[in-house]
C-alpha cells in the first residue's frame, strides 16, 4: 500500500526558497570541507572560496524574497557568519604581524575560527531541516 509521506508545514514559505536555503548551506558546508581537506584553512576556504562567495551572493540576491518569513533568520545567520569570519580573519592577520602573534594566530585563532564556522553551518542547517528559524 502506498502511503503518502507527510510533508512538513513550511509555514507559508515557498518550497523553492527552502530548497535554495539548503543549497546555500550546502555551498557553505562544501567550503568548510575544502578548508579541512586542503592546505587552505577552514576560515580561509570559507571566506575566499568560490562556494561561499556564491552562497553569500545568493543570500543578498534573494534576501528580499524571505523578508518577514522564518527563513529570514537563516539568511541573516549565513550572512553574519560570512562577514564575522572575514572580520576575524583580518584581525588574526593583524595579530600575525607581531612576532608573538604568529603562534597565537596560527595555533589558536585560526583553528578556533574554523570550528566556529563549522558549528554555525551545522547548527543552521539542522534548524532549517527542522523547519525552524535559527535563533
Amino acid at each position: 500500500m502506498n502511503t503518502p509521506i507527510p510533508q512538513p508545514d513550511l509555514q507559508g514559505v515557498r518550497p523553492s526558497l527552502v530548497q535554495l536555503t539548503h543549497v546555500i548551506y550546502g555551498l557553505h558546508a562544501f567550503a568548510v570541507f575544502i578548508g579541512v581537506t586542503s592546505s587552505v584553512t577552514v576560515a580561509g576556504g570559507f571566506v575566499f572560496g568560490l562556494p561561499s562567495l556564491l552562497a553569500v551572493f545568493l543570500n543578498y540576491l534573494k534576501r528580499g524574497d524571505v523578508r518577514g518569513t522564518w527563513l529570514e533568520s537563516h539568511f541573516a545567520w549565513q550572512i553574519r557568519t560570512f562577514w564575522f569570519t572575514a572580520l576575524w580573519l583580518v584581525l588574526s592577520g593583524l595579530v600575525m604581524l607581531t612576532l608573538i602573534g604568529i603562534p597565537i594566530a596560527a595555533w589558536i585563532m585560526i583553528p578556533v575560527l574554523g570550528l566556529w564556522v563549522g558549528y554555525r553551518v551545522f547548527r543552521g542547517w539542522v534548524a532549517l531541516s527542522g523547519v525552524r528559524p535559527i535563533v
